[in-house]
């Protein structure tokens, strides 16, 4: 059985297939909200240095034309693979703009995690071709190391402006160029010539490569096209359009633009899409901070009178954990929050909208493979622990492990879903890409079911994650990955890694290990040299705060495949038998 949106919603539009992105968001031909009446894109939440639309629009144009003068790129030569930059960044008011300047060429960004270390960058790096690579001071050192190793030259590595409350007196070392400079180059070189694309080319073209953590392995290489995020921006759009008007309908004093928060990492499909391109598409203002720091991120909604927050579950514990500190702050012009990338519990949320009782609690589900929204919950519907409705365009199953159709309301199964934003497949994968992506439909791997909402509408509901994946913050984990890593220390002879309930993070990776014959006797010191051989090469959501367990024998399938579950009933028994504490 498939599943629809609600029928109250609007139909999606035609969503184009042969224009980049760059042009969807700067020119006002293909719908967005004029320049003239949209609030200034992205403003820095520290230092509030901004630029308008039009500002923005001839900085994406410079710095295309820079870009090509400087790799001597032509917008309708070669292909996107032979255009690919790396962008490994904390959140800036530049970011998107670059990424549209790429595009411009027909190039492809790929987005890099700043929490990644050397090695997990030079994997990203290389299997992505990347030409060259934008980063900022307080990476440049992880940068300049992963560049070296995949063969990035050291000219090909420039360098985005911080605001001073980041970067304190650090000053650009010599040899490196400035996005700001480029952009000042470009102004006196001549422009460049329009795209030329034919139809159906938008669909086909890569813009963006997003890394995301499979069920195994390295993070994968996941192709979206340009039309992949103009059709989720304009799903998002035209679904969430009817609840904001009617609202302002019964308050005139509610704007027609909002200020919202661009807190959560630029390089993740959640920012990239919903806040940077869906919010700005409609013209609203995004207040870029560069990381979560309490006081700041507080400081900022007062400052900037922000009205919308997207979020993620630890962010919205950490300010249930801080209640008093809160009251020192004006948050009365918020109306709304939105979190995604991990589930909200229902208490969580009522707890929440107890401290805040006119805020609007939403929450949505996506993925980095369907880039990225497939349902929300409407500023009219809302259900806690519930992920909302489908929205526009998209079209879900519900199956069995045995690929049978679910027709009941109520019953979990593996969520499988289509939509015009489920991207290309796997970058040099065919085989992820063939068990991932099915005669059109994208198998999530995430148990989910269809309830029936207080107000009569479908909701879906997010049970649990099939596939294997460890989710720390909003930030992926893959078991196999830590598992393969810690088969390298020589103390290690077999390994099993899950991810364990943390209040603070959602989940925290725990490894049981079997001792090698090489280790020591003493269990405290075996567990801390294993802890170190993991931070010293992983990023930081991938250290083993769970701990480390000692067992006699890994619990695995006659075929060999790790049995995760029977550690986490045995990680359920020991947290019951501790009172829920350990």
């Amino acid at each position: 059985m498939v599943f629809y949106p609600p029928r109250s919603n609007p139909p999606l539009p035609p969503v184009p297939d042969s224009i980049p992105i760059c042009d969807f968001m700067t020119d006002e031909s293909y719908g967005r909200t004029s320049l003239s009446s949209s609030l200034h894109p992205f403003t820095c939440g520290l230092s509030g240095k901004t630029h308008s639309w039009v500002e923005v629009r001839d900085r994406v144009d410079y710095l295309a034309r820079a870009l090509a003068n400087e790799f001597g790129w032509h917008p309708n030569q070669a292909t996107e693979w032979d255009k690919v930059v790396a962008c490994f960044l904390l959140n800036t008011i530049d970011t998107l703009p670059l990424f549209w300047a790429i595009h411009r060429l027909s190039g492809v960004a790929t987005p890099a995690n700043a929490a990644y270390s050397a090695a997990e960058l030079t994997h990203q790096l290389k299997d992505s071709g990347a030409k060259a690579l934008f980063t900022c001071l307080p990476l440049l050192n992880t940068s300049l190391e992963a560049a070296a190793k995949a063969g990035v030259p050291k000219n090909r590595i420039y360098l985005v402006d911080l605001p001073p409350q980041v970067t304190g007196d650090a000053k650009t070392p010599a040899g490196f160029k400035t996005l700001e400079q480029l952009i000042q180059q470009g102004r006196q070189l001549p422009r460049l010539e329009r795209l030329k694309w034919s139809p159906g080319q938008g669909a086909r073209t890569t813009a963006f490569l997003c890394y995301s953590s499979g069920t195994s392995g390295l993070p994968k290489g996941v192709m979206i096209s340009h039309r992949n995020v103009i059709a989720n921006t304009l799903q998002l759009n035209t679904y969430e359009k009817p609840s904001r008007d009617k609202l302002r309908a019964k308050d005139p004093r509610i704007p027609e633009q909002e200020v919202s928060l661009g807190l959560l990492p630029q390089s993740h499909i959640y920012a990239l899409v919903y806040i940077c391109h869906c919010g700005s598409y409609r013209g609203d203002q995004i207040i870029v901070l560069p990381k979560f720091e309490i006081n700041s991120f507080l400081n900022a909604i007062q400052r900037f009178k922000i009205s919308a927050l997207s979020l993620v579950p630890p962010i919205i514990i950490t300010m249930l954990r801080n209640q008093e500190l809160l009251k020192k702050f004006d948050l009365s012009h918020v109306r709304s929050i939105f979190t995604g990338a991990a589930p909200l519990g229902a208490e969580t949320a009522q707890e929440l909208q107890n401290l805040f009782p006119s805020w609007a609690i939403r929450q949505g589900y996506g993925l980095t493979e369907t880039a990225t929204v497939i349902c929300a919950t409407s500023l009219l519907d809302i259900w806690f622990g519930s992920s909302g409705n489908l929205i526009p365009g998209v079209e879900a199953r519900i199956v069995t492990p045995e690929g049978k159709e679910i027709h009941e309301y109520d019953t979990p199964g593996e969520l499988v879903v289509r939509s015009p934003s489920v991207v290309l497949g796997y970058l040099n994968n065919e085989k992820s890409t063939k068990e991932t992506f099915k005669d059109g439909w994208m198998f999530t791997g995430d148990e989910a079911m269809i309830r029936v909402g207080p107000k009569g509408t479908e909701h879906v509901w997010i049970v649990d994650r099939i596939k294997e994946l460890i989710k720390v913050k909003g930030l992926q984990v893959a078991p196999a990955e830590l598992e393969a890593h810690l088969l390298e220390h020589p103390m290690v002879a077999d390994c099993a890694v899950i991810g364990i309930p943390d209040e603070a993070a959602g989940e925290i990776p725990k490894a049981f290990v079997v001792k090698a014959p090489a280790a020591s006797g003493d269990d405290s010191a075996v567990s801390q040299a294993i802890k170190k051989h993991v931070e010293d090469h992983k990023a930081r959501h991938k250290w083993l705060k769970g701990g480390v367990e000692f067992l006699d024998v890994i619990p695995k399938s006659p075929s060999g495949k790790i049995l995760r579950r029977l550690l986490r009933d045995k990680e359920k028994e020991a947290r019951r038998k501790a009172g829920g504490k350990l």
